[in-house]
């Protein structure tokens, strides 16, 4: 796929005013706007640049600038522990599981990525980089939720099983890390981490899609839910209760 379908139609049949975030896995000299880094060697969750992002700033990570500890593992394989510690921090500290060895076991089923540039960006979408785009995200609220997972299912056969996931793991795993990197067109709801959440808005949940679903959700057409009546009721009642 040399260019990005337009997103247009489906954004604005569902009112989305906020950008579409990608996530690329690009050179360090990339050729990207309004680039801005993590400040060295303090540790910042990568959703405290969500109004950056909305502000059209893209946030450049390396396997030597990552954030924090949980982004620099789970999205450059950056192991800042030993893997006890590791354990102990998110069932002691954290309390994400009710046993070491649960979580010892989701950890040997659950690799990091691994960039293959050594440097990630996330900012808004950018057709002209389109070759080392690994996912987009869409920032939504309930009902807007609700409606992408009806688009992610307007194509899907019954062979392909659920197109939709809602994945356990960080924020930023959410983004990238448990995004599947194939053809196979695949959702995920995301933005369920607790420890970012308070950094976007209360109301709003991620739906994250690789890009062959990005394709799909761009290719629905005027003859979809998007124009019946169920949707336009749905958006009409909202605005009407404002």
């Amino acid at each position: 796929m040399s260019t990005l379908l337009d997103s247009t139609y489906i954004s604005d049949k569902l009112d989305i005013d906020l950008p579409l975030i990608g996530v690329y896995d690009a050179p360090h000299d990339a050729m990207m706007d309004r680039v801005i880094e993590p400040v060295a060697h303090r540790r910042t969750c990568i959703f405290a640049y969500f109004n950056a992002w909305m502000r059209g700033q893209t946030l450049k990570l390396t396997s030597m600038n990552f954030g924090c500890k949980g982004s620099g593992y789970w999205l450059f394989g950056k192991e800042t522990r030993d893997r006890e510690e590791l354990v102990d921090f998110l069932v002691g500290e954290e309390g994400l599981k009710c046993s070491g060895e649960l979580m010892d076991d989701w950890l040997d089923v659950t690799p990091a990525y691994r960039s293959k540039h050594k440097c990630l960006y996330v900012g808004p979408i950018k057709n002209s980089m389109v070759e080392y785009l690994k996912s987009v995200t869409f920032f939504v609220n309930p009902d807007q939720l609700s409606a992408l997972i009806v688009a992610a299912n307007y194509h899907a056969g019954p062979e392909e099983g659920n197109p939709v996931d809602i994945p356990f793991g960080s924020g930023c795993m959410q983004l990238l890390t448990l995004v599947p990197d194939n053809e196979k067109p695949k959702a995920l709801v995301g933005a369920s981490d607790l420890a970012m959440r308070k950094y976007l808005p209360n109301n709003l949940l991620a739906f994250t899609v690789n890009v062959r679903m990005f394709d799909r959700l761009c290719s629905i057409g005027q003859d979809s839910f998007l124009n019946k009546p169920y949707l336009k009721d749905l958006i009409e009642f909202r605005r009407s209760t404002k």
